[in-house]
């Protein structure tokens, strides 16, 4: 430790950088590599401060170890002089993974050889000014200088930046002279236009979601520049074959597995996966994962394409792992003669944990393996009796994950053709390959089966894309959790997957949220590294920005109150978007019997009430009249059952405290009001709901309204169509519904209605 530290110190590291270096177990070892290479060419004397400074700079950014001692010797023989050229040296060694390295090649790229002289500077700088002259003579000193700098470093590339500045202030002063008092006053900002609210389209949502993480991709055909990348003696050759087949072309996928109805989070999948490939003129496949036969249906085929399709997004192609049965089980017959994979007899409870004992099967003859394999794609093992199982590590130190296990259980496409299926683990990054996909995105959750996904693609030979990760998107108050939300459905607290309390894309469908409202909601929670947690709220307000102006306004009464006119007026036409009349209108029939909402009447005044009482008139909106109390009816009970009024035009009546909504000769209709289906932010949460997310469900998160009234207006509505009752909120029409029964199913909670 003591001659490390000396060691450091000698190429002028401070005591204390040293010692904070020694704590970086990788950059110490590969800063003293690097020290000791350059010794080794000039000497223990030609290692001054100022290649010291560049090997530490280079030690501390460099992926590729064993470029160390290539770019240490262009440190020490003073090739490499400047933090500029050793940017370049960095990038060329990571563009150039396989050896030889091109001397000429690099020592171009790198500026190598290259002396800038002051004349040079002089002249390139003269040339920028005289540019710019009638711009600057123009703005003085609020010019951006920032653009003259840039355009010297451009023509001047390998100068010295600090003597490029200099120049540049010096004639920049020659010409204009001391800055003056004008020309210290800050130059006042010009607002940007702003965005319009609820912004909605394809340019918002591709451009929005597409920040982050995903502005680090690589580009097609260089993905060994991506870190951690895995590069053998072949991958520059098979990379070359990939950009012969794709022309250089973004590919993506989709890969859900068809065991169930598509959730929230998938929502953002589906837009990062198709946006990312839209936004670059590329494609997107809709590949199946089926290699689990037990749980697959049908339904959840057909589904989840119509949920890519419904937010807007066409497949290149749809695809299957099972399309893939044979070349995968060819695969792994050649995994194991390479002697990366063998047959296990170990039982599956062994297995559970990553602490699995080793196998003792492990080191058994790839022979013997082949013709154990074999025997399971047969049918001569009984489920459970035998796996394949690959020979490396995850990074989470699970060992030798399963590649192969043994279903008797028909499969939906293959029937029974196969009673072998492949896993996750084996199956997806070989259908990348097979697919030729350039950007693999998934969750961060399959960050541990990143090296996996690397060393099976390597250790077979094939293209090897690049997998990405990125946070899942979590929403409060709900679970998504496919198997939790079967538990819901068989213990009949929700009705199926597209119970409106759900956050499955089925559901939100059915509760009436648009497509583009889920897709902006995306793109305003972006793609990053980090797990986000989001509130339901934030999906309303994007739903409420679209719903806003797409749907139409109608009168609804949910607790029903008649009302007797005694002087009977006319008809009256209602505007479908009051603050756009030009968008449309309809009529509302207007007779001797409307109906207004229990609430918007009092037999006693109450202080700050502006409704209808027997002193205080209340008008109605849209119609043109205000009504006067005249007489209340009560039943038996003494509950207020109807009232009289008379009504006058508003024209000449005083201006009343209120307009409240009414109906009239309406349609009867059942409406679902919703609230969160469960009572905590986490219901998975063991410390704050330790019996279970089943314990933690809301009773009163559906409340059936059977006798509510709305305006004919809507009897034409089709399922789905969406509406906005005034003064109460959105609504969406069921699917559920008939000619004769209106359902409606409330698309906000409370708290979110407009008054």
């Amino acid at each position: 430790m003591a001659d490390t530290l000396t060691l450091f110190t000698s190429i002028g590291l401070s005591e204390q950088k040293a010692k904070e270096t020694l704590k970086n177990e990788a950059l110490s070892s590969a800063l003293k590599d690097a020290i000791i290479q350059a010794r080794r060419t000039c000497g223990a004397s030609g290692v001054d401060k100022a290649i010291g400074t560049l090997l530490y700079s280079m030690a501390s950014r460099l992926k590729d170890p064993k470029r160390l001692a290539f770019l240490s010797d262009g440190i020490v023989q003073c090739k490499i002089c400047t933090e500029l050229q050793l940017a370049a040296a960095l990038e060329f060694v990571k563009s150039h993974p396989q050896d030889p390295i091109n001397q000429g090649e690099f020592d171009e790229a790198c500026g190598v050889g290259v002396a800038i002289t002051p004349e040079q500077i002089e002249e390139a700088v003269e040339s920028l000014i005289k540019k710019h002259k009638e711009q600057l003579l123009k703005e003085r000193y609020h010019f951006n200088m920032g653009l003259l700098m840039g355009e010297a470093r451009s023509a001047l590339k390998w100068a010295d930046g600090k003597v490029v500045k200099n120049e540049v202030d010096l004639q920049v002063l020659h010409l204009l002279g001391p800055k003056t008092e004008a020309d210290l006053e800050k130059k006042v900002k010009v607002a940007r236009p702003q965005k319009a609210k609820g912004m909605t389209g394809e340019g918002r949502s591709l451009m929005e979601q597409l920040r982050g993480e995903a502005l680090k991709f690589h580009k097609p055909g260089e993905n060994y520049k991506t870190e951690g990348y895995v590069v053998t003696p072949n991958t520059m050759d098979l990379l070359k074959k990939h950009m012969e087949l794709t022309g250089g072309q973004i590919r993506s996928r989709f890969p859900p597995e068809p065991n169930g109805i598509l959730h929230i989070g998938h929502a953002k999948a589906i837009n990062f996966n198709f946006g990312f490939a839209k936004a670059n003129n590329g494609i997107c496949f809709l590949r199946y994962d089926d290699t689990n036969p037990e749980k697959e249906e049908e339904k959840y085929f057909t589904a989840i394409r119509d949920m890519v399709e419904w937010l807007g997004y066409e497949p290149f192609a749809v695809t299957h792992a099972s399309d893939n049965f044979q070349q995968l089980y060819d695969l792994a017959v050649d995994l194991v003669r390479r002697g990366h994979a063998f047959v296990c007899h170990q039982k599956g409870e062994e297995l559970k944990g990553h602490n699995a004992p080793p196998s003792p099967w492990r080191d058994r003859p790839a022979e013997e393996s082949l013709v154990l394999f074999d025997r399971m794609k047969k049918g001569l093992f009984a489920e459970g009796e035998a796996t394949l199982r690959m020979k490396m590590v995850m990074e989470d130190g699970k060992l030798d994950p399963v590649a192969y296990r043994i279903k008797y259980t028909p499969h939906h496409r293959t029937g029974d053709e196969w009673c072998i299926y492949p896993t996750y683990d084996y199956t997806h990054c070989l259908c990348d390959s097979i697919e030729n996909i350039t950007h693999s995105l998934c969750t961060k959750e399959f960050q541990a089966r990143r090296s996996s996904y690397f060393w099976l693609c390597n250790a077979l030979d094939v293209y090897c894309p690049v997998q990405w990760e990125y946070g899942r998107l979590n929403l409060t108050y709900t679970v998504v959790s496919k198997r939790k939300i079967i538990k819901l459905v068989e213990t009949g607290v929700v009705r199926d997957w597209d119970d409106p309390r759900l956050f499955t894309l089925t559901a939100l469908r059915r509760r009436g949220f648009p497509p583009e409202a889920i897709n902006n909601f995306c793109a305003r929670v972006g793609v990053t590294v980090s797990q986000t947690t989001t509130e339901p709220h934030l999906l309303e307000a994007c739903v409420r920005d679209v719903l806003n102006d797409t749907a139409p306004r109608a009168m609804a009464v949910l607790q029903p109150l008649r009302v007797t006119i005694a002087n009977l007026p006319e008809d009256v036409r209602v505007p479908d978007f009051p603050a756009n009349e030009a968008k449309g209108s309809h009529a509302v029939p207007f007779s001797s019997t409307i109906f207004i909402e229990q609430s918007d009447f009092r037999e006693v005044m109450e202080k700050g009430y502006k409704r209808l009482t027997p002193d205080q008139p209340v008008g109605l909106r849209h119609a043109g009249y205000v009504i006067s109390f005249q007489k209340v009816i009560k039943d038996a009970q003494g509950k207020v059952v109807e009232l009289e009024v008379t009504c006058c035009s508003s024209e000449t009546a005083e201006k009343p405290k209120a307009f409240i909504h009414w109906v009239s000769q309406p349609l009867t209709c059942e409406v679902r009001l919703y609230e969160r289906l469960f009572l905590h932010k986490h219901p998975e949460d063991q410390s704050v709901v330790p019996n279970g997310f089943l314990s933690d469900i809301n009773p009163d998160s559906l409340h059936v309204i059977s006798g509510a009234l709305v305006d004919t207006s809507v009897k034409r509505a089709k399922a789905l169509d969406r509406f906005q009752f005034e003064r109460v909120g959105y609504f969406s029409l069921d699917p559920d519904s008939t000619a004769d029964k209106v359902q409606s199913n409330h698309h906000v909670h409370f708290f979110f209605l407009f008054f």
